[in-house]
């Protein structure tokens, strides 16, 4: 019995840690969004199926001594192609194809480690039913899911602040080899089993493990008293998982995309998800249907709530006042008290929903990804509840776990690859919690033990009903909500780009706007006298417009990472050389042909995609009298962009007396602390610009096109930071928590930035 469960807890352990250990190797070189996550799941759920699929086949096709042997020869080969950190031959050349990049990085390199370790609980837990025929294995799946949980917890709070990458990568190695240590010793303990089965004059089985009887804390078995025939429990066995999968990744892109892609907010998510399972999977006693179906109505309650209290802020934008106004109308009159019902419902809903989710702190973000965890985590609950009630005899365990990993994969499949090309904006969530519902109402149609088939009235399917309807309802509406404005949406791997088009019909105030997810990534007046001004971040206030201001007086050579609408050539005069990189093509294509900042550019402007690290790390010297740091993915800039690496990188590239401009508005995140200890280490003096006098009043940020800033400047040029219009708005520098550090290629932590 320990034997069983060191294998299984040491090989759980490790599946989970590796995850966000190489995901973090691979996120700098692909653009640090949340699909190089996305991206990284589909892999490990892919190899987890193969994994399952390959335990299902030996345990039907191998005695259990070959079913030894070759598995150990497996692991034997996987230790021999140690270690898994990739080399600098994988780092793409341009951003084109990043998903199947990724794919065949992650498989080159850890491709055959990872899938020896993931046959470990359907493989391992058919081993101690062959060597303990009367003790039901379904707690060492559990048990298997607790390695997994400590793993993912342990990654950020421990793993990721204090060790290297290359040491994490090295310790994993170290793990694996003591992993094979602890599978020979169950594969002796199987060995000597199916020779004392020989010894007896047994006839070694064919590979079939035995049907067992259920054990007495398993008191359902489907196999024999299921009302769903074996047919719809096997697809029930997939589609359950598939579903919670797709939300798992669904929630994970939501919250990585409204603060930052950071391995705890990867980890976070996927902990929940794992904590279903390990709950679901440990008795059936604790998945009691009444209170986990209360909790899914409840729990999609607040989410509707959060999804249209952004969309139901004013009437004229009100599902609940489109439905006023429908069912009062002119002729309406004796329908008033319903209208206004209605309309008071919207004051009294919305208002409260919009104060807590647009409030000037974060705690209505957090509040707002605090429901969605919750949510994720009801859901999940009750899809693996239910699939664990329809669990079989031990006998056809591999085949069960083999659907419940090809449900995982399939809905990992969804999210990665199919969603960006059938949905043009991020409607995975929508998907994931409609799918959900779709299935519960199926469960309960379907199974003669649940409460609305056991003599409840016909009412009670039309309360089902109508609630199934209205939220699908509410979900079509924040669907549509979010593409009401956009003239074009394009989407792609590294997100959604839509271009907004803002009073169309008021000349003064008509503009365009690109915004990538949730951020504004430039915006430009339609007017011709207005066209040509410097707006959003870039105004002649910012910290960047008063660094292009004091250099005016000499061509200059800039670079800008980050196109976004090209807002920064408006800067640019004659004999200036202004060189942007870009990652996304969908963003030059854009900045072309639906704003005018690069046509109108008086100087001479380039273009370079790819990742900009990548591509000024091969580059020649350039000379930068300015370099603007303006990548956002997320709400932040990439990590990979503010580390001690990439900095000296920069400082090869500039000119003597050259600025360096970092863009640190945020939300969320701090980053005032990384950019000084970054200046610190260099020997560079520092101004923070914060340009946060703008008139919030929304007809004149309206009017204007001015933001609210934050600009860090570093340079060498002591005499640039005494001049007037910098000294000026130069802000007092604060102090700020010891324990956080400099970041490195090896150690950056966002977590303790988000924390602090």
């Amino acid at each position: 019995m320990l034997a069983f469960g060191l294998a299984i807890f040491t090989g759980a352990f490790l599946l989970f840690l590796v995850q966000p250990l190489i995901a973090k190797f691979i996120l700098p070189w692909f653009g640090g969004g949340p699909a190089v996550w996305t991206t990284c799941m589909l892999f490990f759920q892919v190899l987890l199926l193969g994994g399952y699929a390959y335990a299902h086949l030996s345990i039907r096709r191998l005695t259990p001594r070959r079913q030894v042997m070759v598995h150990l020869a497996l692991l034997a080969v996987a230790l021999a192609l140690l270690p898994i950190t990739p080399g600098d031959q994988w780092k793409p050349l341009d951003g084109s194809q990043p998903t199947w990049r990724i794919l065949w990085l992650l498989l080159a390199c850890l491709g055959l480690p990872y899938f020896a370790i993931s046959a470990t609980g359907p493989l391992f837990q058919a081993w101690f039913s062959e060597s303990h025929p009367r003790v039901s294995p379904y707690r060492l799946y559990a048990l298997s899911n607790v390695g997994s949980l400590l793993a993912l917890v342990g990654y950020p709070f421990l793993v990721e602040p204090n060790v290297t990458r290359h040491a994490q990568a090295v310790t994993w190695s170290v793990g694996l080899g003591v992993f094979a240590v602890i599978a020979a010793w169950c594969g002796v303990v199987v060995w000597k089993r199916a020779g004392e089965k020989g010894r007896k004059g047994e006839r070694e089985p064919d590979g079939n493990v035995p049907a067992l009887s259920p054990a007495p804390s398993l008191p359902l078995s489907p196999a024999s008293s299921s009302p769903f025939s074996p047919a719809r429990a096997r697809w029930l066995w997939f589609a359950l998982p598939a579903s919670a999968s797709v939300l798992l990744l669904a929630v994970t892109n939501k919250i990585c995309q409204d603060i930052a892609v950071i391995p705890f907010l990867w980890v976070l998510p996927l902990s929940l998800y794992l904590l279903s399972f390990i709950i679901c999977f440990d008795s059936p006693r604790w998945y009691w249907r009444p209170f986990w179906l209360s909790m899914l109505a409840l729990a999609y309650g607040a989410v509707l709530w959060v999804m249209l209290g952004n969309s139901l802020t004013t009437p004229s934008s009100s599902w609940f006042g489109d439905l006023a106004r429908f069912v009062g109308g002119d002729e309406g009159t004796r329908l008033r008290p319903l209208v206004w019902l209605l309309n008071g419902c919207n004051s009294a809903w919305v208002r409260p929903v919009s104060w807590l989710i647009e409030s000037g702190d974060s705690a209505g973000m957090f509040v707002e990804i605090g429901i969605y965890l919750a949510a994720m985590f009801v859901a999940c609950m009750v899809c693996h509840g239910e699939v664990y009630r329809l669990r079989p005899e031990a006998s056809r365990l591999t085949g069960f776990y083999l659907m419940i990993s090809a449900g995982g994969a399939a809905g990992g499949l969804f999210v990665a690859v199919v969603a960006p090309v059938i949905f043009k904006n991020y409607f995975e969530l929508h998907t994931g919690l409609f799918l959900v519902a779709a299935l519960v109402a199926v469960v309960l149609f379907v199974d003669e033990r649940s409460p609305l088939r056991r003599g409840r009235p016909a009412w009670a399917w039309g309360v089902v009903g109508a609630a199934f309807l209205g939220f699908g309802a509410g979900l079509w509406q924040e669907v549509d909500y979010s593409v009401r404005n956009a003239t074009e949406i394009s989407r792609n791997f590294y997100g959604v780009l839509k271009v907004n088009d803002y009073y169309p019909d008021e000349p003064e105030r008509h503009k365009f706007m690109l915004q990538h997810g949730g951020t504004t990534h430039g915006l430009q007046f339609v007017a011709e006298a207005k066209r040509r001004l410097p707006t959003s971040y870039y105004t002649s206030s910012s910290g960047i417009g008063r660094t292009m201001t004091q250099f005016a007086r000499r061509p200059r050579r800039v670079g800008i990472v980050g196109l976004g609408t090209g807002s920064m050539a408006v800067w640019s005069r004659t004999g200036d050389y202004f060189r942007f990189y870009e990652i996304n093509d969908e963003v030059l294509r854009l900045a072309r042909s639906r704003f005018w900042y690069l046509k109108d550019a008086a100087g001479k402007v380039d273009v370079i995609l790819g990742d900009a690290r990548l591509s000024l790390e091969r580059e020649a010297d350039q000379q930068f009298d300015v370099l603007v740091l303006d990548a956002f993915s997320s709400d932040a800039i990439p990590a990979h962009l503010l580390t001690r690496e990439a900095f000296e990188i920069y400082q090869r590239h500039m000119a003597p007396d050259g600025v360096i401009a970092v863009h640190i508005s945020n939300r969320y995140l701090n980053l005032q602390p990384i950019v000084l200890r970054l200046a610190d280490h260099f020997g560079l003096d520092v101004a923070q610009i914060d340009d946060n006098d703008v008139d919030e009043r929304e007809e004149d940020e309206e009017s204007s096109g001015a933001y609210s800033s934050d600009w860090v400047l570093l340079t060498k040029n002591t005499e640039f930071l005494e001049l007037k219009s910098i000294a000026d708005a130069t802000s007092t520098r604060e102090e700020f928590s010891p324990r956080i550090k400099m970041w490195t290629d090896e150690k950056s932590d966002l977590f303790r930035i988000l924390m602090f």
